[in-house]
């Protein structure tokens, strides 16, 4: 089962992630992308740490995102991807054109055939004003072709606000 938790800054989507790996009873491969370039995305970095589970693996990946799935997935084992819209600023900000699009064309060729359980999570940056700035609206733009794309090939599809899960594809877990 692929798995695509959609929210707001602070809705909760994390936390129902990390619930339902814990829930599969599966060993869970953490796959971390944020970078800690300043003490505040830090501070968030380690209350994450605290706030998983010990046995739970963890992967460090702000770029190559389809390279560590397709070598972490396996049959019996869960990947929790948090996040992708940190991913997408990595790529977004890297000195390599064409970068964002390759990556992006990995994820969405290998994610089908990946085995396992895969929960992707993200934040849903369209529902706010169109941002003024270039980069900002490439990232809003991005995100939302990237969220489309991965609903379309996800089993299931979850949108969380105020904390509350609201399932909009698939069945309940």
């Amino acid at each position: 089962m692929h798995e695509l938790i959609l929210g707001g800054a602070r809705s909760g989507k994390s936390r129902h992630a990390e619930m339902l790996a814990r829930a599969t009873g599966l060993p869970v491969v953490y796959i971390a992308t944020a970078q800690a370039l300043d003490d505040e995305m830090a501070a968030r970095i380690d209350q994450h740490r605290a706030q998983r589970p010990a046995d739970w693996t963890l992967v460090e990946e702000p770029l190559a995102l389809a390279a560590a799935l397709q070598r972490e997935a396996a049959v019996g084992r869960c990947l929790l991807v948090d996040c992708l819209t940190l991913w997408l600023s990595n790529l977004l900000l890297v000195d390599e054109p064409g970068r964002l699009e390759q990556e992006t064309s990995a994820l969405l060729t290998l994610l089908p055939a990946l085995p396992g359980q895969v929960i992707l999570v993200s934040n849903e940056t369209g529902l706010g004003v169109v941002p003024m700035g270039e980069l900002s609206r490439r990232y809003v733009d991005a995100a939302g072709h990237l969220h489309q794309a991965l609903a379309a090939h996800c089993q299931r599809v979850t949108f969380c606000v105020a904390g509350l899960p609201q399932l909009l594809k698939g069945g309940p877990a």
